[in-house]
């Protein structure tokens, strides 16, 4: 980060650069209204958190009208839930939903102070989005992605033509939540190399205010969350396939051993194998590293179409 560069290293670098070293706000903006674009499990947990916990009206983009009904109906039930739950009261629930606007239509983003894409992991539809977001979101809007593996670097350089203009990608950011969203206390916030120290401050006090506790990676392959989390999956997979041990005893000693919530091949299924072969072979292609190979048995679950959880079938029938 250029931020943490010493006096004499941000000399060195170009001066479109070194302002954010030297001329830093260190001031997080106010954040009055969100906006979400993308209504599946990220998307709607993202705005149901901030319209339950930062309190502040959200716009909930989906260009699929189905989607949205689908979000709008899980939100619902998350929230009935809470209340049977005593998590919350009648009047906080009902307060949440009314701060929740669907819409098809991402020209609605026009107002906001911050928006998250929290859309598939396809570069060019991020891309597409973002160079979108930069026409129709204001001048000072915070521009943040849930992307689990693209470089923010290169989302940043999609809102604008020329390289040298920062008013886009100056405040383009990542705020990757955890998942399930409305569970997870975890966000990664990742600075691109164009990204303003305003940005990042405002991201951090943004995540906090939705009660979450955010974790500063930089913008390298896998960030932190999968860079550490995707090669132990792989690696449970590879002692499956090889035969080092079977399903119940590879994530019985990992649940019993290390005492997380579950093994690492019913992690997977919850996460999507589709997911985790994605962001092993981004970690692969970027670094050059053997390490990061895909396991040959995930390549072949995805293959036959066992994703885990979400189709009913992965290392686990669901």
């Amino acid at each position: 980060m250029i931020w943490a560069l010493s006096r004499q290293q941000a000399l060195r670098l170009p001066s479109q650069l070194r302002c954010f070293s030297s001329a830093a706000s260190r001031s997080a903006a106010e954040v009055k209204r969100l906006g979400v674009v993308g209504a599946g499990q990220m998307g709607l947990g993202i705005a149901l958190v901030a319209a339950l916990k930062a309190k502040v009206p959200v716009t909930l983009v989906d260009s699929s009208p189905q989607s949205l009904e689908r979000g709008l109906s899980f939100a619902g039930k998350l929230l009935a839930k809470d209340v049977s739950k005593s998590r919350i009261t009648q009047e906080e629930a009902d307060e949440a939903w009314s701060r929740l606007t669907p819409t098809n239509l991402i020209e609605e983003l026009g107002d906001v102070d911050f928006v998250i894409e929290a859309v598939p992991e396809i570069p060019q539809l991020k891309f597409d989005i973002f160079a979108k977001l930069a026409d129709v979101c204001p001048p000072h809007a915070i521009l943040a992605t849930n992307t689990s593996s693209i470089p923010i670097t290169r989302i940043a350089a999609a809102t604008t033509s020329d390289p040298k203009d920062l008013s886009n990608s100056s405040r383009v950011v990542s705020t990757h939540f955890m998942n399930p969203v409305p569970v997870q206390k975890g966000v990664e916030i990742i600075s691109g190399l164009q990204t303003s120290q305003e940005t990042v401050d405002t991201a951090i006090a943004f995540c906090k205010a939705m009660g979450k506790i955010p974790s500063v990676s930089a913008d390298s392959p896998g960030f932190l969350a999968n860079r550490i989390l995707m090669p132990y999956i792989n690696e449970a997979v590879v002692c499956l396939e090889t035969g080092v041990g079977d399903r119940d005893a590879i994530d019985a000693i990992m649940k019993n051993g290390t005492n997380v919530p579950m093994g690492p091949l019913q992690l997977a299924d919850f996460i999507g194998l589709d997911t985790c072969l994605a962001i092993m072979k981004v970690l692969h292609t970027e670094t050059g590293d053997s390490k990061y190979r895909p396991s040959v048995l995930l390549s072949k679950m995805v293959d036959a179409g066992w994703l885990g959880k979400k189709s009913g079938k992965g290392f686990y029938d669901y």
